[in-house]
This record gives C-alpha cells, sequence and structure tokens, in this order.
C-alpha cells in the first residue's frame, strides 16, 4: 500500500508539473498599441471623371426614313455616348505624420484624382490637396486643415528589422475601416521590378486591397514600412504583402513635403549587372559592382568615369548588386562631392565626382537622345576592288563562329546601308549568329556593331580575333564583347568560348 501510495503521489506530481503557465498560451496581446496608433491611420477616398458610354443595342436607320425621327426621340442611348462622364471611386489607406495634417500615402491610390477625401477614425471627413507626389517610390504626401492638432506617427529604423520580427499592419482593407493585422517580417530587400528602387520588407501580415499606403509598426509603433504592394488572385491576399522600407521612404517624404517634388543625386552613368559570365571573362573573383556602359555627355561623371568601368563603392558603401548603385545616389544630396571607388583595366582607382540633380539629368539625356544621328547616305556602294574584296575575305576569320558563335565582318558602306549604320559609328558588324550558342540566347544578331573586346576598343576584324584568340589561350571560359546596335544603345554581352 505504501509502494502504490508513493507511485500515485508521484503520478499526480507529474501531471502537474506537465500543465504549461497560462502566460506561455499565445502570444502577448498588440490591443494596447493598436489602440493608441489607431487614430494616426486614415481612410482616403478619390474621385475622377472617367468616359462612360455604352448603352444597349439600338438600331440604325437610314438617313431620310419616315420613322427616323421617332427612333431618336426614344433613343434610350441619347447622351450615353463617349462623351459621357461617370464617376469612379475609389478607397485606399493613409497616416498621419505631423499635428498639423500631414498625410502619407501611395501615389498610385491618389493619382490621377480630381477629389481627394481623408477620413478619420472618428467619422470627420477632411477635403486634402496633394502637395507632391513620386511615382519612383510610389509615395504621395497630402494635407489636410482640421483646425486643430491631430495624433500622428514617427518613423522609426527600418534597418533595424530583421527577418522573424513581429509587424502590425494598420489600414482600410475593401473599404471597412481601420482594420489591425499582424504578423512577420518575412524578407527584407525584396525586387519585385516595380521600379528602380525596390526594397521592400516583405510581410505576411495581412495586407489587402484598400491597405495600399497605411502603415507598417514595429512593436515599438514606430513605422518602419508603407504597405504598397500584395501577391494576389482575385484581389486577396495570398499572404505576401511588400511595403517600401521607412529609412527609403523618409528622404523622399520630407523632400516632397517641403519643396513639392523629390530632388534626387545623380551620377550621370547607364549601369548594367556584372553577372557571372562578364565576371568570368574579366577574371574578377565576383560579381559585386555595378557596370558603366554609359556616361551621359554634360553629366557629373563625364571625363571622370569611362565606360567599362565597374563601380565598386558609392561615398563609402559597397555595391554589392548593380541595383544598389541607384539608391544610394538618389539619397545622395544634389551638389555633393563624393568618392566613387571604379574598378578599371584590373586596377582599383578612386574618383571624386559631384552630383548632379537626377531630375534635370534625366531632361539631359532626353535632350541627348532627341537628337537623331544624321542618317547614311542613300547612295549605292561602289564596287568593291579586287585588293579590298581579298582584304574583306582575311578578315573574316573561319575559326571565329565556332569560337564565339558569331561571325563578323568590316563595317563598310555596304554594311551601312544593309543595317541602317550611321556613318560616324565605327567597329566591326555582326553578320551571322549561330542558332542554339550562347551568343545566340543572349541576343547576338545580324547588324550588332562590337566595339570593344575584354574591354579593349578594336577597329578591324584581326583585332577582334586575335583578342579572343588570347582569351582562348589564357583559359578564359568566356570573352566580354561591348556591343552597339543601329540606334545607338549600348551594352556589355559575355559570351562563352566554344
Amino acid at each position: 500500500m505504501r509502494v502504490a501510495g508513493r507511485v500515485l503521489v508521484s503520478l499526480v506530481l507529474a501531471l502537474t508539473l506537465a500543465v504549461p503557465p497560462a502566460s506561455a498560451q499565445g502570444p502577448e496581446s498588440v490591443a494596447g498599441l493598436a489602440e493608441e496608433l489607431s487614430p494616426a491611420v486614415v481612410n482616403i477616398g478619390t474621385s475622377r471623371r472617367v468616359p462612360g458610354g455604352g448603352g444597349v443595342p439600338f438600331p440604325d436607320l437610314p438617313d431620310g426614313s419616315p420613322l427616323e425621327e421617332f427612333f431618336n426621340e426614344h433613343n434610350p442611348n441619347d447622351g450615353l455616348g463617349e462623351e459621357q462622364m461617370q464617376e469612379a471611386r475609389s478607397l485606399g489607406s493613409g497616416f498621419i505624420i505631423s499635428a498639423d495634417g500631414i498625410v502619407v500615402t501611395n501615389n498610385h491610390v491618389i493619382e490621377g484624382a480630381e477629389e481627394i477625401d481623408v477620413y478619420l477614425t472618428d467619422g470627420t471627413r477632411l477635403p486634402a490637396k496633394i502637395i507632391g507626389a513620386d511615382a519612383k517610390t510610389d509615395l504621395a504626401v497630402l494635407k489636410v486643415e482640421a483646425g486643430h492638432d491631430l495624433p500622428y506617427v514617427e518613423f522609426g529604423n527600418s534597418d533595424s528589422a530583421v527577418v522573424g520580427d513581429w509587424v502590425m499592419a494598420i489600414g482600410n482593407p475593401f473599404g471597412l475601416g481601420g482594420s489591425v493585422t499582424i504578423g512577420i517580417v518575412s524578407a527584407r530587400n525584396r525586387d519585385i521590378q516595380s521600379g528602380p528602387y525596390d526594397q521592400f520588407i516583405q510581410t505576411d501580415a495581412a495586407i489587402n486591397q484598400g491597405n495600399s499606403g497605411g502603415p507598417l509598426f514595429d512593436m515599438d509603433g514606430k513605422v518602419i514600412g508603407i504597405n504598397t504592394a500584395i501577391i494576389a488572385r482575385g484581389g486577396s491576399s495570398l499572404g505576401i504583402g511588400f511595403a517600401v522600407p521607412g529609412n527609403l521612404a523618409k528622404p523622399v517624404i520630407d523632400q516632397l513635403a517641403e519643396f513639392g517634388e523629390t530632388r534626387r543625386g545623380w551620377l550621370g552613368v547607364g549601369i548594367q549587372e556584372v553577372s557571372e559570365d562578364i565576371a568570368s571573362s574579366l577574371g574578377l573573383a565576383s560579381t559585386a559592382g555595378a557596370l558603366v556602359i554609359d556616361v551621359t555627355k554634360g553629366g557629373p561623371s563625364e571625363g571622370k568615369v569611362v565606360e567599362g568601368d565597374i563601380i565598386l563603392e558609392f561615398d563609402g558603401k559597397a555595391i554589392a548588386r548593380m541595383r544598389d548603385l541607384p539608391r544610394v545616389v538618389a539619397e545622395t544630396a544634389v551638389g555633393k562631392a563624393v568618392p566613387v571607388k571604379i574598378l578599371r583595366d584590373g586596377k582599383e582607382e578612386t574618383l571624386d565626382v559631384t552630383l548632379g540633380r537626377l531630375e534635370l539629368g534625366e531632361q539631359l539625356i532626353a535632350s541627348n537622345n532627341g537628337k537623331a544621328a544624321p542618317a547614311p547616305e542613300a547612295v549605292p556602294p561602289a564596287e568593291p576592288t579586287p585588293e579590298e574584296s581579298t582584304a574583306e575575305v582575311e578578315a573574316v576569320t573561319p575559326g571565329l563562329p565556332d569560337m564565339v558563335g558569331f561571325d563578323v565582318a568590316p563595317l563598310d558602306d555596304a554594311k551601312r546601308s544593309e543595317f541602317g549604320i550611321a556613318p560616324e559609328q565605327g567597329g566591326i558588324v555582326v553578320t551571322d549568329v549561330k542558332n542554339g550558342t550562347d551568343a545566340y540566347q543572349k541576343g547576338f544578331i545580324p547588324g550588332l556593331i562590337v566595339t570593344e573586346v575584354n574591354q579593349k576598343a578594336i577597329g578591324t576584324v584581326d583585332e577582334l580575333t586575335a583578342l579572343v584568340g588570347e582569351a582562348k589561350e589564357a583559359g578564359r571560359p568566356a570573352v566580354l564583347f561591348k556591343v552597339t546596335d543601329p540606334t545607338g544603345t549600348s551594352r556589355f554581352i559575355a559570351v562563352r568560348l566554344g
């Protein structure tokens, strides 16, 4: 009996210890935080006039018909043609960032709106005006006049948010009004191909239509993102949402609030990614950096940066990927002298570049592109002399297509006429590309002009084939070609050696 009693006591004790404490049953409530923050989150309603039309099917009578007047009088489509305007309404979210009524939302929420109303949580409706908007980051700043101080929220440090951190979204999904959802940071630095500065915070906090422009909060009640996009089916969230990071948005919002427009830094270069093939062709150990493919005439980098440079650092910030550069340049003050570390001919150099303003730079680029290149003279090509014919045959190396998958020829009058190439364009023209080769897969076509091989300028077929041969003898897996199409657009393409 004593043994049995001891066993019973032990079992009871074990069962008692196995019961989890009440505090371990679920995450801590965010009710207090939601109650504190919700008054600063607003609903945004917009309206605009759009063409109507349509109507119902109704017969058209021939001119002069005795029933024409009667039919016209009773036509139900009278006034419902394309000229008729209808009102389109949409709903979104936003949040107040100052007591005097500065409101942040997405540009796509208010784009094209003729009237904008901001609705507070107490039902107050306030007409709003647009202070400034930026399509590149999909941000907009509005102003409302309430006659008294309004509740507002502040930005936090979005860079401190790590994958797994709790976050809370408040917004206006499906026009239902202040709704709170909670989740975690699912990923950082997402590029969803929506703009030049994509660096989204990904979250599984439920975000649906109408949440656009609303805030994403950390657990300290600070805004770390602006909810902007979702992966959806039929308008409903599939559990993945994206927010513009607060650290990216804050400088843009400050500029829009102060100037009504953005004032971004501008380096004045066109860039492309350093792919693995490009890195291999240049003997680089990594794909870090941004490869310069164009330097804008009259821009900040003219005479300093050259085509073919790889930008490794900007103002002390490493450029791990090509898309890092536009963002860090845009965030830098206009007129600032910035150190730019580049890789040129296998050696690192640091240049000092004084930044211009992107908005003015875009106008300069458009002006430069608007200057049409002179058309080649429409004259029949002269018959080649025997010497010229022999030189051309000897210049085209039979082994070149086997090594790189394409053939080339000198850029003479006949080739300029055939491919529409301007007289001042130099280089060697691609005449044939073998199907299925690496060059074919990467976009080589007849009519492309090759101007550089492994960052060395070329002017003859012999120079091109010699540099390709050197790369093959050195054991390089690929060769880097700079090519230009007949419109003057240049890029670098690394082609694997056969």
